[in-house]
């Protein structure tokens, strides 16, 4: 078991290079959240291997936060495939050791800009609308996020799928 002793915001550094060492430390941030099944979990490594296997041509691009050669959490955003200027924020996720200290701001706010650099107009973040994703519909909104759409029963039934947008500035 790891121990996560509480760390100074401060003294968190972001790195964008994915390491090998990384996939199985987002398979932990992600499984210790409690928000998603072993699939979801799953994915969220298999696209830092993808990184790792393709580099650039992947279409992922990650902010890892770390301190004392540990994970804290990670964020990975890339281009929508057949849009011009419009990029997916697909995971961001903290270990909950170290959620409530304006970790995840750090790292939504690298990868908008991040993706804004790279030509986005828009970036989009999907959620779901169950009761137990208030928190994190709440921080979206709190970023400057709005609500684009609501799909009904997306991810099963009673489980709605939200989508967020915010503009990255003036093209």
């Amino acid at each position: 078991m790891t121990h996560w002793a509480p760390l100074a915001t401060s003294a968190v550094a972001l790195r964008e290079a994915p390491r090998a060492r990384d996939v199985e430390a987002v398979r932990e941030i992600v499984r210790a959240t409690g928000m998603f099944g072993a699939d979801e979990i799953a994915i969220a490594a298999d696209l830092v291997e993808e990184a790792l296997a393709r580099g650039p041509d992947s279409g992922y691009r990650f902010h890892f936060a770390e301190a004392d050669a540990r994970l804290l959490g990670y964020a990975c955003h890339g281009p929508i495939p057949l849009t011009r200027d419009s990029f997916d924020l697909y995971w961001i996720a903290v270990h909950p050791h170290h959620q409530r200290r304006g970790l995840g701001a750090r790292l939504l706010a690298a990868a908008e800009a991040a993706a804004a650099r790279a030509g986005a107009s828009r970036l989009y973040v999907d959620t779901s609308g169950r009761a137990a994703y208030a928190r994190t519909r709440a921080f979206y909104e709190r970023s400057g996020y709005q609500l684009a759409a609501s799909l009904a029963d997306f991810y099963g039934p009673g489980d709605a799928k939200w989508i967020y947008v915010k503009r990255l500035g003036a093209r």
